[in-house]
């Protein structure tokens, strides 16, 4: 299992998974999550995974975001880290934009719809998230080194 465990961290920070995953994971994602009534998503085989429904920065549409997460320890399943990674590509990923403007969300995790209020994490905070976010899952560093920006992260609490 441990094997398995990192070939899979080894191919999900190739810059070939950065390229396709985006366009790929998140449609196959929905689609999972549509077919199986909100119980499944395909990436959480691979992490704890949640569907963040945001309102648009710009539209304010509902947008439905697969992601994953890091649930925190300690917590039960009040609060969950998302990490704007956007595969190690440039820019910060929209769903990040519109929790900035519009922190009230909603995500679907293990079968169940929750409200939240998500907080962008800054100073001392961040840092000591990051280092358990990087403990979570390492590929995460690979991200970061590719890009200038900082990844953004939030932290998600129950409303």
């Amino acid at each position: 299992m441990a094997a398995l465990v990192r070939l899979v961290q080894r191919v999900s920070s190739s810059r070939t998974f950065a390229r396709v995953a985006p366009h790929f994971l998140p449609a196959v994602d929905r689609a999972v999550h549509r077919l199986t009534g909100g119980r499944a998503l395909l990436s959480a085989r691979m992490l704890p995974s949640v569907v963040l429904t945001s309102t648009g920065a710009r539209s304010g549409q509902a947008r439905r975001t697969p992601l994953a997460c890091m649930p925190e320890r300690g917590t039960g399943d009040d609060t969950w880290v998302l990490i704007g990674s956007n595969f190690g590509r440039p820019g910060h990923p929209a769903w990040t934009v519109n929790l900035l403007k519009h922190p009230d969300a909603e995500i679907s995790w293990k079968g169940h719809d929750i409200p939240v209020r998500a907080r962008l994490l800054r100073g001392a905070e961040r840092e000591a998230t990051w280092a358990a976010v990087l403990d979570f899952w390492p590929p995460y560093a690979r991200y970061q080194a590719r890009i200038e920006r900082e990844i953004r992260l939030f932290r998600l609490e129950r409303r």
